[in-house]
């Protein structure tokens, strides 16, 4: 969804006209905008010669499916999207009739006569498509997918080689569509998290091929779109925000049961509140998108790095034409928590390792526990080699920026953005592990600044209809988005009930938000609040138990409505997934089919949202 806000329109609109294009232009995401410039530049065309025929000639399709490239894209994160556009643009600036598509928003039936179709698509965590794309993968590798013989397609795949199933869904697809019948016109592309380096000669073999089996439109035929107002500065992630640090709150309690007066217990959780505030920047978001951080990693992390392969980080490096002292690349430019699988197989080349060889092996299940349980120094500590400065760095991954779901609304706290977030510390393999975005937010003080931008989340978004009911389901942290969500309902006077299921492990130092979400139930914002904490009792209770223990009235709310959000662990979302599954099931005659289309269809619908990471 746009995250502009659209300023007051002069005539000759009438009021009525201004609002309802403002509103859209608020609550449209960048491809709809897109269509609509084209759509009303070509009403306006078509007025000056024939009024009877404006709206069939803004309406009818410019080219015939043959001589037009569809691009298709499925993101969680927002970075298929922008190579998406990316493709589109270059396809419209060398005048190719195209339409950029989420995939949610494609209708399947058309995939037949579909003749020029370029899909780019991320992989969630092990081998999963991301939210948006469930539907469209669900129906290309099911029984009704049609033989695609006149089809000519390309896929490039957005993942990450820490996962073991790296860029999963998008091998998969570019097989079926070969399946299918349909021909590669350019090879597969999987890119890492450096994007660039394999979606750009992606992009430029797939838009050379799209030029020589499509006809390029006349430029008579391209509309120019005056904006409406000067553009503000266009704050991203690769040109992020300074955001000062307002507010920096721990929000784990203490522990005070089997302690002595004033002693309390320890407590393994470090969450932190954090409120930034966007001043000046115009950012401007709606509850559900995140906010990406442009970290510095841990100083320590830095030097046990450099301690580990013996190399100087005050000795100059050049890489790319930026030239720095190697303690800065490692500190700001290279990931240095995530492993990848290009680092490991030269490691294992340089160290001689032979068991990391064995681990490395196709198909070896090793591997992925190998990803789960070691971090970069991890590996250069068990199996030590000889690196120089130069190799190291091209051997590791640029940094990846994070994102953390927007804890509020703006609505209620102006120019600012809250974040909740779990500040990973642990102790493995003898030594001590912080992780490298969370420690460099949970260090800022108050006064400090943090670059910063909006990553948007078009699907998960309070309903429109606001007289719709909603039910939350945010254990720790995942708990994020709902705060903003309940402040937006309540500041926009919302009619629908909010229902949150919220979990952690412990009462006394989990239950984030606690008095917050008391005083949202007393003045009447929050309308239900269902709790499980897994430690405190003798058996361990989820959310997903207490979703079946409130299953009718759930099923209730959904039949009669409600939307449906899930935030947190992917683990926990597969868990809350197959929980809906049974209730459903449970309360529609027992049919686990029907059960599972219903979820299908509320997916489609836009009522079941995930954000899971």
């Amino acid at each position: 969804m746009s995250s502009v806000v659209a300023a007051p329109l002069p005539t000759p609109l009438t009021a009525d006209q201004g609002a309802l294009l403002s509103r859209f232009v608020a609550e449209a995401d960048r491809s709809a905008l897109l269509w609509a410039s084209g759509y009303l530049a070509g009403a306006a065309r078509a007025l000056e010669t024939s009024p009877v025929s404006a709206l069939a000639a803004a309406i009818a399709p410019q080219a015939s499916a043959s001589q037009r490239l569809t691009v298709l894209y499925g993101s969680q994160t927002g970075n298929a999207r922008r190579e998406a556009e990316k493709i589109a643009d270059a396809a419209r600036a060398a005048g190719l009739e195209v339409r950029l598509l989420r995939a949610d928003a494609y209708q399947t039936r058309e995939l037949a006569s579909e003749r020029l179709l370029y899909i780019v698509i991320s992989t969630q965590g092990e081998g999963d498509p991301p939210d948006d794309a469930i539907g469209f993968v669900e129906f290309l590798g099911g029984k009704r997918a049609p033989k695609l013989p006149e089809l000519k397609f390309s896929v490039l795949g957005l993942g990450d080689t820490s996962y073991a199933d790296f860029c999963g869904i998008a091998r998969k697809i570019d097989a079926r569509l070969a399946e299918l019948g349909a021909q590669r016109v350019a090879e597969l592309g999987t890119a890492d998290l450096d994007i660039d380096t394999v979606a750009a000669p992606w992009r430029e073999a797939a838009l050379a091929k799209a030029g020589e089996l499509l006809k390029a439109t006349p430029a008579a035929h391209v509309a120019t779109v005056t904006p409406l107002r000067p553009a503000a500065v266009a704050w991203s992630h690769e040109r992020p925000f300074p955001a000062e640090v307002l507010a920096n709150q721990r929000i784990t309690g203490r522990a005070f049961r089997n302690v002595g007066f004033l002693q309390y217990g320890n407590n393994e959780k470090d969450v932190r509140h954090i409120e930034l505030s966007l001043e000046g920047s115009a950012l401007a978001y709606e509850p559900g998108d995140a906010l990406g951080i442009r970290h510095r990693n841990p100083e320590s992390l830095v030097a046990s790095v450099l301690d580990a392969t013996r190399l100087d980080g005050d000795a100059l490096a050049s890489v790319g034409g930026d030239t720095l002292p190697l303690h800065e690349w490692l500190a700001t430019r290279r990931e240095l928590t995530r492993l990848s699988r290009p680092f490991l197989v030269a490691h294992a080349e340089r160290a001689d390792a032979a068991q990391l060889k064995t681990l490395l092996e196709p198909g070896n299940p090793g591997f992925a526990a190998l990803l789960d349980d070691h971090q970069l120094i991890d590996v250069l500590r068990r199996w030590p080699a000889e690196w120089d400065a130069a190799s190291l760095l091209a051997a590791l991954r640029p940094q990846a920026q994070r994102l953390y779901s927007i804890a509020s609304s703006r609505k209620r706290v102006g120019e600012e953005a809250h974040l909740t977030l779990d500040v990973l510390r642990y102790a493995a393999h003898g030594h001590e592990h912080l992780g490298a975005a969370s420690g460099f937010l949970a260090a800022l003080e108050e006064g400090a600044q943090v670059p910063v931008y909006i990553e948007p989340n078009e699907r998960f978004r309070v309903p429109a209809d606001a007289s719709r009911d909603i039910i939350m389901i945010g254990p720790g942290t995942g708990v994020a988005p709902f705060r903003g969500f309940v402040q937006e309902r309540a500041e926009t006077g919302a009619s629908g009930r909010n229902w949150l299921f919220f979990g952690a492990r412990h009462f006394d130092t989990g239950f984030l938000y606690q008095t917050e979400w008391q005083d949202a139930l007393q003045r009447g914002e929050l309308h239900r609040l269902d709790v499980a904490f897994s430690r405190d009792g003798g058996n361990k209770v989820y959310v997903q138990d207490r979703l079946r223990e409130r299953g009718r009235e759930l099923y209730d709310w959904l039949q009669n409505g409600a939307h449906f959000y899930v935030c947190g662990a992917i683990g926990m979302g597969k868990d809350v997934h197959a929980a809906l599954l049974s209730i459903i099931a449970a309360h529609n005659g027992g049919d686990a089919e029907a059960a599972a289309e219903y979820l299908s269809n509320l997916q489609r619908e836009g009522r079941y949202a995930r954000d899971v990471y």
